[in-house]
């Protein structure tokens, strides 16, 4: 899987990133080695909570994905 972030300079010095299509998923590190270990947990975490809430909602809307 395949996910976009936005990665930024932090004014304090090291950078920032946040994922646009996962709301509130931002994480931040000293040098751009750290950031993208920080990232990809920042991800997996947030993709985890989604599933963990998803699956405990009884409802009967499906999520689907197309490729366009």
């Amino acid at each position: 899987m395949k996910i976009k972030a936005i990665i930024h300079e932090a004014e304090e010095g090291g950078y920032w990133a946040e994922v646009p299509g996962l709301p509130g998923c931002i994480t931040e590190g000293d040098n751009m080695e750290e950031l993208m270990v920080n990232l990809k947990d920042a991800i997996e975490g947030w993709l985890e909570v989604a599933n963990e809430v998803q699956s405990s909602e009884k409802t009967q809307d499906k999520i689907v994905e197309i490729a366009v």
